[in-house]
């Protein structure tokens, strides 16, 4: 569940709380917005705390943002997501200190040398033993395999472990007050993690929400090399698989057509 909360100051906040079982859940939440925030970049809403109550109860609070529905632009927003793009993770290799989830999928995020290792291993494997490999032959698995492996290991393609939001869908930004009464734009909700920063760029295709401006503001902080449209599709191919897992319906025909 969530809520808006007040304390005896008067300051607000948000809470999720949720049973015990999703403490690990909501741990992960707080440390992924955490690493964000310390970027000091794009606007989260600063991580208070998380904890157990009475070993029945996980909980995590979040500073209270105040929405609004314009007053800025996706331009600032596409900016703001490439200058989070510019923080490395500190030992230079891809993943994240802890799992976390994309939606209610467990997402595992090992540390790996290698980014097309990673993502084989971590993101397109874990989502072909999740869906049963997407009901395809395993000789047609293994050419998936093969090709995307070929694809994110192409000389003219070199990934730094920029740190990633991992589910930047249209639902997961949007724009907020600032304590100035400014607004700008904010993204919430993350599944974060090290990775190659198109993963972001790509997953804002799949359920629309991003104008011209976004990605035209994107650009102008930070140009995406030759290729990232071949790429986009195979990065897409994990959330596709992903909400097979969610919600199932025709996410599978739409991933076997991809």
């Amino acid at each position: 569940s969530t809520s808006a909360v007040v304390d005896q100051d008067g300051n607000k906040f948000f809470v999720k709380a949720a049973s015990s079982r999703e403490y690990d859940m909501l741990r992960a939440e707080y440390l992924g917005i955490k690493e964000i925030y310390e970027t000091n970049t794009i606007r989260v809403p600063q991580p208070i705390v998380f904890g157990n109550f009475n070993d029945q109860k996980a909980f995590v609070i979040f500073e209270y943002l105040e929405f609004t529905g314009s007053g800025s632009s996706q331009f600032e927003l596409g900016q703001k997501v490439a200058q989070m793009h510019r923080s490395l993770s500190k030992n230079g290799r891809f993943g994240f200190h802890i799992d976390n989830t994309c939606g209610a999928t467990p997402q595992p995020n090992g540390w790996t040398d290698d980014w097309a290792d990673f993502w084989d291993t971590h993101r397109l494997g874990h989502m072909l033993r999740l869906t049963g490999n997407a009901g395809l032959a395993d000789d047609t698995v293994q050419k998936l395999r093969t090709k995307t492996r070929h694809l994110l290991t192409l000389p003219q393609h070199t990934t730094a472990p920029s740190l990633v939001h991992g589910d930047l869908w249209g639902g997961n930004k949007g724009f907020c007050k600032d304590e100035n009464g400014k607004v700008v734009p904010t993204i919430f909700d993350p599944a974060t993690y090290y990775g190659d920063r198109e993963v972001d760029v790509a997953m804002t295709y799949v359920f629309g929400g991003y104008n011209s401006e976004f990605y035209n503001g994107y650009q102008s902080e930070w140009p995406l090399p030759e290729g990232h449209e071949k790429r986009r599709i195979v990065y897409n191919l994990y959330h596709i698989l992903n909400h097979e897992v969610l919600f199932g319906g025709g996410y599978l025909r739409q991933a076997q057509g991809m």
